[in-house]
């Protein structure tokens, strides 16, 4: 008969397992999501993800950046935060050039750094989580070659030199190197502001003959709803248009069909996953925060975490809508 002390123990022991487990975890422990742009509702769904993994794991999140489109306010905030020493930083890099030595000097102090969004993989970051930017650009360009029956001239709507927005970009003309008469007449940096969409839409839009647009192409979350309004205002609803991510507004247009298609993210799995994953880091601390684990084929991490993406339009539109709608309630 086993005594009463082994039984107390077995009893007992799943309750001490899972006291020891909840214990690894404290307020104290702080993780920072920045970005640059962030009244977009893009970065409010990517927040709700980094809030609600902080929320599972008792610890404590923290956002930092800019409210307008600004890189090197983006940088400061960096800067202030690395030295505020957080447990893990999670950060969307607006421009990789600017922004590597921050985020190397972070790693340097023995902070962990996770890009998300869009990466910066020159520098000392972990890994990367967000969409294959790339391949979006591909399954884009797919599209409006399809809509535009191979031939037109494409506007871009963008922010040149931010590495997300760069990939697709080059995704689109990855596509179009098939069609020679698909020309990209321009690529409009809108520097964050998506009035600069609608004015040059407008703009564009009294172009006939051979300057004809055939279609407008949005690589960031801002701009769709300001084009459709342009094309809108202008009676060229003949005109494709091709948005990004998936805002109530982005969705409403698909419906009424002056956008004909956008390319959707998951920006709140990003959030989550990259508090996750840096919770995880933060407890298990490799020997080396600045090696370079993407050249060594036993490492414990990955060189990029692909979050998915997909294309929406008429067909699928109430199913992203219905999701939306569930996710706020």
């Amino acid at each position: 008969m086993p005594s009463v002390k082994r039984v107390i123990a077995f009893v007992l022991a799943p309750t001490l397992l899972l006291l020891t487990s909840c214990s690894r975890h404290s307020k104290s422990e702080t993780y920072y999501l920045i970005a640059a742009n962030l009244n977009l509702d893009y970065w409010k769904t990517a927040i709700g993800g980094f809030n609600a993994a902080a929320a599972r794991y008792h610890v404590t999140a923290q956002v930092a950046g800019p409210d307008n489109y600004d890189p090197q306010a983006e940088l400061k905030e960096l800067n202030r935060v690395v030295s505020a020493k957080p447990s893990g930083i999670l950060i969307s890099v607006a421009d990789e050039a600017l922004l590597k030595p921050g985020i190397d000097a972070a790693v340097n102090a023995g902070i962990p750094v996770i890009t998300f969004d869009s990466d910066a993989p020159s520098s000392r970051r972990l890994f990367f989580i967000g969409t294959n930017n790339l391949d979006a650009g591909h399954l884009g360009g797919e599209r409006v070659a399809e809509k535009i029956g191979g031939r037109g001239n494409v506007v871009f709507f963008s922010m040149p030199g931010q590495p997300n927005l760069d990939d697709r970009l080059k995704g689109f003309k990855d596509v179009f190197a098939r069609y020679p008469d698909i020309k990209i007449l321009d690529v409009v940096d809108i520097k964050g502001d998506a009035r600069n969409a609608f004015d040059n839409t407008q703009q564009y839009l009294s172009q006939t003959g051979v300057a004809r647009i055939a279609a407008f192409v949005c690589l960031e979350a801002s701009s769709g709803k300001s084009v459709a309004d342009a094309v809108r205002r202008q009676k060229a609803t003949d005109r494709t248009v091709l948005a990004w991510d998936v805002q109530p507004d982005t969705l409403s247009e698909i419906k009424d069909g002056t956008i004909e298609a956008t390319i959707s993210q998951k920006p709140y799995t990003m959030g989550f996953v990259g508090l996750k994953e840096l919770d995880e880091i933060f407890h298990n601390k490799p020997t080396s925060l600045t090696k370079d684990y993407s050249v060594d084929a036993f490492s414990e991490y990955p060189v990029f975490i692909d979050t998915g993406s997909a294309l929406v339009d008429k067909a699928n539109v109430d199913i992203y809508a219905k999701s939306a709608s569930e996710h706020q309630q």
